[in-house]
């Protein structure tokens, strides 16, 4: 299995193809574009309940985060419940709070349902505070869950070998293998007649009154209804101004003592350190993640690998690492996920996004939300999570930062691009943004001296690229969209490559 980056994840051993050439001509109820959790639940869904759905995927069936999650399944969140009470009242943190246990609840449902084979286990989650400052965030946390009955116990120890404040037990939390799961949903999809179309790029829509037509590289897809179950959907849309992206990155150590922590972990560091247990072919691997960033905006990606490992080595008696690889999320800036009608379009075009660290449960919610607006009209969730709530308090400073950030990512590249006189400049193994008569280039050089010259500016919003050393990939600091050396899409919003250059070719002065 193919995912958006060079370096290899824990889940990537199960390899397999799910489409044969699916019928494009057909009106289907619902294309879902994305081949993630979020898509692919949501197509299992709809097709359970008698719509004819087709996911279009650009690359491969878990290409995208779902390949490179570590897979915890909490009903606590990244988005305190003491924030959302202050920023939402009481009443929606207490149906906040159930969607956690819901989304666990559907994920139990399916594998039950189909037999699928996944390493579903339940575990107990520690949330621990290393220091006064995070004692006092710990408390905070706690609080909040009191008011909306959700379960949080103080403890005396851990099962981690981290020296800790204060911790509290959190039961009924679990983990699981990702890319099993995602392998036994579109299984199940097929043999109820779903149909999947990997290698097809969505990169526009037109919306009509009884249907839209979906503009993508297997030519125009029509449908009653579109999920677009890609972080961000393409375009320029409202979602793109307030969510920002986030890497978060992750490395698999065995041990040498066998003292395994058999349950998951949590710190309240910034950004937060996280820890589960994996069994993969026969042996047991720790998976530690941390070290989040906003997306391009890391001097040296690599560094925060050296950084995690260090760390965690400090702690644990750790030996190999058999796996280090990183992934993409977008932080919603009032702290609540997006899940409902895409803003500015009409009746029948849906997103979700806005996840933060949670993933795999909002990515699983989703399908209950939007199957439930597409087939009934109407979501228990769908007032809380909807994209185009508006609420002027919760979020708003966020909103203002990250545009202003994003303002000045544009404006700072677009002036301190490194100018060179001769491409002999850059070393072997270096990239950088270059400015080489007038014009502005991403350029990297490959051990042997091979070049790989694009145009530098992300055709999504006309941002400039930055290089990504941990995943050899070009990433754009503004949206997240992100490309492979060569200048081919990794991630979206954009649909469009950077504009190829080589083999370079000097102009006439």
């Amino acid at each position: 299995m193919y995912r958006d980056g060079a370096r290899k994840s824990i889940w990537q051993e199960e390899v397999r193809k799910f489409s044969a050439e699916a019928d494009l001509s057909l009106l289907f109820d619902v294309a879902i574009v994305g081949g993630g959790i979020t898509g692919v639940s949501t197509a299992l869904k709809l097709q359970e309940s008698g719509q004819q759905c087709i996911i279009l995927e650009a690359a491969n069936i878990g290409f995208g985060t779902t390949g490179g999650t570590t897979a915890h399944l909490n009903d606590f969140f990244d988005t305190t419940f003491t924030q959302v009470i202050s920023d939402f009242g009481l009443d929606n943190a207490k149906l906040y709070a159930e969607s956690g246990a819901d989304a666990i609840k559907i994920i139990e449902d399916n594998i039950h349902r189909y037999k699928i084979s996944c390493d579903f286990t339940r575990k107990s989650a520690y949330l621990f505070a290393l220091d006064e400052q995070q004692e006092d965030r710990l408390k905070d946390i706690v609080e909040g869950a009191a008011n909306v009955g959700h379960e949080m116990s103080y403890v005396n120890e851990i099962p981690f070998p981290i020296p800790f404040k204060e911790a509290v037990l959190i039961p009924g939390q679990g983990h699981f293998h990702p890319i099993k799961y995602l392998k036994g949903l579109c299984d199940a999809f097929i043999k109820l007649g779903g149909s999947i179309q990997e290698n097809c790029l969505c990169e526009d829509h037109d919306e009509k009154e009884d249907y839209v037509i979906l503009k993508t590289s297997k030519g125009e897809i029509k449908a009653k209804n579109v999920v677009y179950a890609t972080h961000i959907p393409p375009g320029v849309n409202l979602l793109h101004f307030t969510n920002a992206p986030y890497r978060s990155y992750a490395m698999a150590f065995t041990m040498k003592n066998d003292k395994y922590p058999w349950e998951l972990g949590y710190d309240l560091c910034e950004p937060y350190h996280y820890y589960r247990i994996q069994s993969l072919n026969g042996e047991n691997l720790l998976i530690a993640g941390g070290e989040d960033h906003k997306t391009g905006h890391a001097d040296d990606t690599g560094e925060c690998f050296s950084r995690l490992e260090n760390y965690v080595r400090k702690y644990f008696e750790v030996e190999t690492v058999y796996y280090t690889w990183s992934s993409q999320y977008y932080e919603p800036v009032d702290g609540l996920p997006y899940i409902g009608k895409l803003p500015g379009t009409k009746e029948r075009i849906f997103a979700a996004t806005g996840f933060r660290g949670n993933g795999m449960i909002f990515g699983t919610l989703s399908s209950q939300i939007l199957h439930d607006l597409i087939v009934t009209g109407k979501s228990k969730y769908g007032d809380l999570f909807n994209p185009s709530r508006i609420k002027p308090v919760a979020g708003f400073s966020d909103f203002v930062k990250e545009a202003a950030t994003v303002a000045f990512d544009f404006i700072k590249d677009k002036i301190v691009t490194e100018k060179i006189e001769s491409f002999s400049e850059v070393g072997e193994g270096e990239a950088k943004v270059i400015n080489y008569e007038s014009e502005s280039y991403a350029l990297y050089k490959e051990n042997d001296g091979t070049l790989h010259l694009l145009k530098s500016t992300c055709p999504h919003a006309g941002c400039e690229v930055r290089w990504n050393s941990a995943e050899l990939s070009w990433d754009c600091p503004c949206h997240g969209s992100r490309f492979n050396v060569n200048g081919k899409i990794l991630t979206g919003p954009t649909t469009k490559s950077l504009q190829k250059i080589f083999p370079y070719q000097k102009r006439d002065s």
